[in-house]
Protein backbone atom coordinates (compact mmCIF):
# COMPACT_ATOMS: atom_id res chain seq x y z
CA UNK A 1 0.00 0.00 0.00
CA UNK A 2 1.57 3.13 -1.30
CA UNK A 3 2.58 5.65 2.00
CA UNK A 4 0.81 8.82 1.88
CA UNK A 5 2.21 12.54 1.51
CA UNK A 6 2.12 15.73 3.41
CA UNK A 7 1.23 18.22 0.61
CA UNK A 8 3.55 20.38 1.47
CA UNK A 9 6.39 17.21 1.26
CA UNK A 10 8.40 17.34 -1.95
CA UNK A 11 7.99 14.11 -2.98
CA UNK A 12 4.31 15.35 -3.69
CA UNK A 13 3.27 15.18 -7.64
CA UNK A 14 1.62 17.93 -7.08
CA UNK A 15 3.81 19.71 -4.90
CA UNK A 16 6.40 18.47 -7.45
CA UNK A 17 4.67 20.55 -10.52
CA UNK A 18 4.29 23.38 -8.98
CA UNK A 19 7.93 23.63 -8.00
CA UNK A 20 8.91 23.02 -11.63
CA UNK A 21 6.35 25.37 -12.71
CA UNK A 22 7.71 28.10 -10.85
CA UNK A 23 11.44 26.90 -11.36
CA UNK A 24 10.78 27.64 -15.42
CA UNK A 25 9.06 31.06 -14.49
CA UNK A 26 11.93 31.97 -12.85
CA UNK A 27 14.14 31.66 -15.64
CA UNK A 28 12.09 33.16 -18.26
CA UNK A 29 12.26 36.07 -16.10
CA UNK A 30 16.41 35.70 -15.62
CA UNK A 31 16.68 34.93 -19.47
CA UNK A 32 13.77 37.09 -21.73
CA UNK A 33 13.21 35.92 -25.12
CA UNK A 34 15.33 38.06 -27.20
CA UNK A 35 14.58 41.63 -28.84
CA UNK A 36 13.17 41.46 -32.01
CA UNK A 37 15.66 42.83 -34.96
CA UNK A 38 15.36 46.29 -36.02
CA UNK A 39 14.33 46.61 -39.20
CA UNK A 40 16.25 48.44 -41.46
CA UNK A 41 16.77 51.86 -42.11
CA UNK A 42 18.23 51.57 -45.60
CA UNK A 43 17.14 50.11 -48.73
CA UNK A 44 18.88 49.45 -52.19
CA UNK A 45 17.32 49.27 -55.22
CA UNK A 46 18.79 48.19 -58.24
CA UNK A 47 16.57 49.89 -60.70
CA UNK A 48 18.53 49.41 -64.15
CA UNK A 49 21.38 47.06 -64.59
CA UNK A 50 22.37 47.18 -67.85
CA UNK A 51 25.62 48.79 -69.46
CA UNK A 52 25.83 51.19 -72.91
CA UNK A 53 23.80 53.62 -74.16
CA UNK A 54 21.28 51.15 -76.33
CA UNK A 55 18.33 49.84 -74.93
CA UNK A 56 18.08 46.60 -73.87
CA UNK A 57 14.54 44.03 -73.93
CA UNK A 58 15.62 42.12 -70.65
CA UNK A 59 17.55 45.36 -68.60
CA UNK A 60 16.76 48.64 -68.07
CA UNK A 61 19.15 51.45 -68.15
CA UNK A 62 21.77 52.53 -64.86
CA UNK A 63 20.03 53.78 -61.91
CA UNK A 64 20.00 52.64 -58.50
CA UNK A 65 17.63 53.79 -55.19
CA UNK A 66 18.88 54.14 -51.92
CA UNK A 67 16.01 54.67 -49.06
CA UNK A 68 16.54 55.94 -45.68
CA UNK A 69 13.51 56.49 -43.77
CA UNK A 70 11.72 57.00 -46.43
CA UNK A 71 13.44 59.64 -48.13
CA UNK A 72 15.26 58.44 -51.52
CA UNK A 73 18.28 59.06 -52.82
CA UNK A 74 18.21 58.21 -57.03
CA UNK A 75 21.91 57.87 -58.08
CA UNK A 76 22.06 57.65 -62.07
CA UNK A 77 19.02 58.01 -64.28
CA UNK A 78 19.32 55.86 -67.00
CA UNK A 79 16.10 55.73 -69.60
CA UNK A 80 12.99 54.97 -68.02
CA UNK A 81 14.07 55.40 -64.14
CA UNK A 82 10.85 56.82 -63.63
CA UNK A 83 8.93 53.92 -64.77
CA UNK A 84 11.10 51.54 -62.75
CA UNK A 85 10.64 53.33 -59.85
CA UNK A 86 7.01 53.16 -60.14
CA UNK A 87 7.45 49.15 -60.37
CA UNK A 88 9.56 49.29 -57.49
CA UNK A 89 6.39 50.93 -55.55
CA UNK A 90 8.69 54.01 -54.63
CA UNK A 91 7.20 57.26 -54.78
CA UNK A 92 8.54 59.88 -56.96
CA UNK A 93 7.21 62.87 -54.39
CA UNK A 94 9.84 61.32 -51.60
CA UNK A 95 12.79 61.82 -53.71
CA UNK A 96 15.06 64.83 -52.13
CA UNK A 97 18.58 64.03 -54.10
CA UNK A 98 19.72 62.22 -57.48
CA UNK A 99 23.45 61.97 -58.16
CA UNK A 100 24.68 61.66 -61.17
CA UNK A 101 28.21 59.57 -61.45
CA UNK A 102 29.35 60.99 -64.67
CA UNK A 103 27.87 62.45 -68.05
CA UNK A 104 27.25 59.37 -70.29
CA UNK A 105 23.96 59.13 -71.85
CA UNK A 106 23.05 55.31 -70.50
CA UNK A 107 23.39 57.40 -67.03
CA UNK A 108 22.01 60.89 -67.57
CA UNK A 109 19.26 60.42 -70.36
CA UNK A 110 16.36 60.80 -67.92
CA UNK A 111 17.40 63.00 -65.41
CA UNK A 112 15.37 66.20 -66.16
CA UNK A 113 12.47 63.12 -66.95
CA UNK A 114 12.72 62.07 -63.92
CA UNK A 115 12.31 65.49 -61.82
CA UNK A 116 9.93 66.40 -64.36
CA UNK A 117 7.29 63.08 -64.40
CA UNK A 118 7.87 63.18 -60.19
CA UNK A 119 6.63 66.72 -60.17
CA UNK A 120 3.76 65.86 -63.06
CA UNK A 121 2.58 63.53 -60.10
CA UNK A 122 3.17 64.60 -56.41
CA UNK A 123 6.65 66.35 -56.24
CA UNK A 124 6.26 69.76 -54.56
CA UNK A 125 9.76 69.68 -52.25
CA UNK A 126 13.13 70.91 -53.37
CA UNK A 127 15.35 67.96 -54.92
CA UNK A 128 19.31 68.93 -55.10
CA UNK A 129 21.18 66.96 -57.52
CA UNK A 130 24.61 66.64 -57.98
CA UNK A 131 27.25 65.59 -60.63
CA UNK A 132 29.77 66.80 -63.19
CA UNK A 133 29.20 69.88 -65.70
CA UNK A 134 27.87 70.54 -66.86
CA UNK A 135 24.72 69.72 -64.66
CA UNK A 136 23.57 73.60 -64.34
CA UNK A 137 23.09 74.10 -67.42
CA UNK A 138 21.42 70.41 -68.22
CA UNK A 139 19.21 71.75 -65.96
CA UNK A 140 18.30 75.13 -67.62
CA UNK A 141 18.12 73.60 -71.09
CA UNK A 142 15.89 71.08 -70.40
CA UNK A 143 13.74 72.93 -67.78
CA UNK A 144 13.30 75.53 -71.25
CA UNK A 145 12.84 73.01 -74.04
CA UNK A 146 9.76 71.75 -71.37
CA UNK A 147 8.17 75.43 -70.63
CA UNK A 148 5.44 75.18 -72.51
CA UNK A 149 4.11 71.84 -70.74
CA UNK A 150 5.56 73.10 -67.58
CA UNK A 151 3.20 76.72 -67.87
CA UNK A 152 0.52 74.72 -69.16
CA UNK A 153 0.30 72.35 -65.99
CA UNK A 154 0.72 75.23 -63.48
CA UNK A 155 -1.86 77.15 -64.89
CA UNK A 156 -4.44 74.48 -65.81
CA UNK A 157 -3.70 71.86 -62.74
CA UNK A 158 -2.41 74.54 -60.10
CA UNK A 159 0.94 73.07 -59.83
CA UNK A 160 4.04 74.95 -58.23
CA UNK A 161 6.81 76.41 -59.99
CA UNK A 162 9.30 73.65 -61.12
CA UNK A 163 12.41 75.41 -61.58
CA UNK A 164 12.91 76.72 -58.37
CA UNK A 165 12.33 73.19 -56.70
CA UNK A 166 15.46 71.80 -58.77
CA UNK A 167 18.93 72.93 -57.06
CA UNK A 168 21.91 71.56 -59.62
CA UNK A 169 25.01 71.28 -57.30
CA UNK A 170 28.36 70.38 -59.78
CA UNK A 171 31.06 68.67 -58.41
CA UNK A 172 34.68 68.47 -59.96
CA UNK A 173 36.34 67.33 -56.85
CA UNK A 174 36.41 64.48 -54.65
CA UNK A 175 35.44 64.67 -50.71
CA UNK A 176 32.09 64.92 -48.86
CA UNK A 177 29.48 65.85 -51.39
CA UNK A 178 26.68 66.59 -48.76
CA UNK A 179 25.16 65.22 -45.35
CA UNK A 180 22.04 65.38 -43.41
CA UNK A 181 20.25 63.82 -40.77
CA UNK A 182 20.04 60.39 -42.56
CA UNK A 183 23.19 59.86 -44.90
CA UNK A 184 26.77 61.16 -45.61
CA UNK A 185 27.28 60.75 -48.95
CA UNK A 186 31.57 60.79 -50.06
CA UNK A 187 32.22 61.23 -53.67
CA UNK A 188 35.54 59.63 -55.45
CA UNK A 189 37.10 60.59 -58.62
CA UNK A 190 37.34 57.21 -61.10
CA UNK A 191 38.55 56.88 -64.28
CA UNK A 192 36.35 56.36 -67.25
CA UNK A 193 37.91 57.68 -70.45
CA UNK A 194 37.67 59.73 -72.55
CA UNK A 195 34.80 61.35 -69.36
CA UNK A 196 36.45 63.22 -67.00
CA UNK A 197 35.86 63.92 -64.05
CA UNK A 198 33.68 60.59 -63.17
CA UNK A 199 32.73 59.96 -60.27
CA UNK A 200 32.26 56.89 -57.12
CA UNK A 201 29.80 58.00 -54.41
CA UNK A 202 29.45 56.44 -51.46
CA UNK A 203 26.65 56.70 -49.06
CA UNK A 204 27.43 55.74 -45.26
CA UNK A 205 23.88 55.45 -43.94
CA UNK A 206 22.62 54.48 -40.26
CA UNK A 207 23.16 50.82 -40.47
CA UNK A 208 25.22 50.27 -43.13
CA UNK A 209 27.58 51.87 -46.09
CA UNK A 210 26.67 51.46 -50.10
CA UNK A 211 29.28 52.17 -52.34
CA UNK A 212 28.12 52.65 -56.23
CA UNK A 213 31.21 52.32 -58.40
CA UNK A 214 29.78 54.81 -61.63
CA UNK A 215 31.52 53.35 -64.53
CA UNK A 216 35.66 52.83 -64.02
CA UNK A 217 38.79 50.70 -64.72
CA UNK A 218 40.18 49.69 -61.67
CA UNK A 219 40.62 51.91 -59.33
CA UNK A 220 42.69 52.85 -56.60
CA UNK A 221 40.50 56.04 -55.23
CA UNK A 222 37.85 53.40 -55.76
CA UNK A 223 38.93 51.05 -53.90
CA UNK A 224 40.12 53.41 -50.92
CA UNK A 225 36.10 54.54 -50.84
CA UNK A 226 34.86 51.58 -50.34
CA UNK A 227 37.14 50.52 -47.60
CA UNK A 228 35.24 48.01 -44.94
CA UNK A 229 32.15 48.80 -46.60
CA UNK A 230 29.25 46.77 -46.62
CA UNK A 231 27.48 47.07 -49.88
CA UNK A 232 29.94 47.68 -53.32
CA UNK A 233 27.69 48.26 -56.19
CA UNK A 234 29.97 47.92 -59.09
CA UNK A 235 30.16 47.42 -62.99
CA UNK A 236 31.45 44.24 -64.81
CA UNK A 237 32.61 43.06 -68.40
CA UNK A 238 32.73 39.66 -69.35
CA UNK A 239 35.43 39.51 -71.47
CA UNK A 240 35.16 36.47 -73.39
CA UNK A 241 31.62 37.99 -74.43
CA UNK A 242 33.14 40.73 -75.76
CA UNK A 243 33.87 40.25 -79.47
CA UNK A 244 29.85 39.12 -79.80
CA UNK A 245 29.23 42.42 -78.63
CA UNK A 246 31.39 44.68 -80.89
CA UNK A 247 30.27 42.14 -84.03
CA UNK A 248 27.99 44.45 -85.79
CA UNK A 249 29.73 47.82 -84.63
CA UNK A 250 30.84 49.97 -87.61
CA UNK A 251 34.00 50.78 -85.52
CA UNK A 252 34.72 47.35 -83.52
CA UNK A 253 38.72 47.90 -83.17
CA UNK A 254 38.05 51.46 -81.55
CA UNK A 255 35.30 50.11 -79.17
CA UNK A 256 36.86 47.70 -78.01
CA UNK A 257 39.59 49.86 -76.88
CA UNK A 258 37.21 52.41 -75.33
CA UNK A 259 35.60 49.32 -73.83
CA UNK A 260 39.14 47.77 -72.34
CA UNK A 261 40.25 51.39 -71.16
CA UNK A 262 37.18 52.64 -69.65
CA UNK A 263 35.67 49.44 -67.62
CA UNK A 264 36.44 46.93 -64.99
CA UNK A 265 36.40 43.09 -66.20
CA UNK A 266 34.55 40.72 -64.47
CA UNK A 267 38.34 38.84 -62.85
CA UNK A 268 39.34 42.79 -61.88
CA UNK A 269 36.18 43.18 -59.90
CA UNK A 270 36.84 40.82 -57.81
CA UNK A 271 40.16 41.94 -57.22
CA UNK A 272 38.74 45.26 -56.39
CA UNK A 273 36.35 43.92 -53.66
CA UNK A 274 38.86 41.89 -51.86
CA UNK A 275 41.79 44.97 -51.84
CA UNK A 276 38.21 47.03 -50.54
CA UNK A 277 37.50 44.44 -47.97
CA UNK A 278 33.74 45.03 -48.50
CA UNK A 279 31.19 42.25 -47.28
CA UNK A 280 29.21 42.35 -50.20
CA UNK A 281 30.03 43.18 -54.03
CA UNK A 282 26.82 43.38 -55.90
CA UNK A 283 27.48 43.38 -59.86
CA UNK A 284 25.16 45.63 -62.12
CA UNK A 285 25.57 47.80 -65.41
CA UNK A 286 26.12 44.70 -66.92
CA UNK A 287 29.10 44.62 -70.26
CA UNK A 288 27.19 42.47 -72.52
CA UNK A 289 24.24 42.89 -70.82
CA UNK A 290 21.73 42.57 -73.55
CA UNK A 291 20.13 39.46 -75.52
CA UNK A 292 21.63 36.67 -75.53
CA UNK A 293 21.87 37.33 -72.20
CA UNK A 294 24.63 35.55 -70.02
CA UNK A 295 23.72 32.93 -67.10
CA UNK A 296 23.74 33.92 -63.81
CA UNK A 297 26.39 30.92 -62.89
CA UNK A 298 28.42 32.88 -65.92
CA UNK A 299 29.12 36.19 -63.78
CA UNK A 300 29.66 34.41 -60.38
CA UNK A 301 32.46 31.57 -62.00
CA UNK A 302 34.16 34.59 -63.38
CA UNK A 303 34.27 37.03 -60.01
CA UNK A 304 33.80 34.20 -57.52
CA UNK A 305 37.62 33.21 -57.71
CA UNK A 306 38.90 36.24 -56.46
CA UNK A 307 36.27 37.43 -54.26
CA UNK A 308 35.21 35.36 -50.92
CA UNK A 309 32.69 37.52 -50.03
CA UNK A 310 28.97 37.93 -50.75
CA UNK A 311 28.39 37.75 -54.23
CA UNK A 312 25.19 39.02 -55.33
CA UNK A 313 24.10 39.21 -59.07
CA UNK A 314 21.91 42.00 -59.81
CA UNK A 315 19.12 42.35 -61.59
CA UNK A 316 16.21 44.84 -62.20
CA UNK A 317 14.51 46.00 -59.24
CA UNK A 318 16.53 43.80 -56.90
CA UNK A 319 15.92 45.30 -53.14
CA UNK A 320 18.56 44.55 -50.88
Amino acid sequence: MPVPTHKNDPSNPTRRRLLQAAALTLAAAACPLPLLAAAPRSRLILLGTAGGPTPKPNRAAPAQAIVVDGVIYVIDCGNGVARQMVLAELKLDAIRNVFITHQHSDHNADYGNLLWLAWAATLKTRVDTWGPPPLKEMTRLFLAMNDSDIQTRIADEGRPPLAPLIVPHELTTAGVVMQDERVKVTAALVQHPPVVPSFAYRFDCPDRSIVISGDTRPSDNLITLAHNADVLVHEVMYMPALDRLIASEPDAKHLREHLLASHTSAEQVGRVATAAGVKTLVLSHFVPGGLPAISDETWRDAVRPHFKGKLVIGRDLLEL
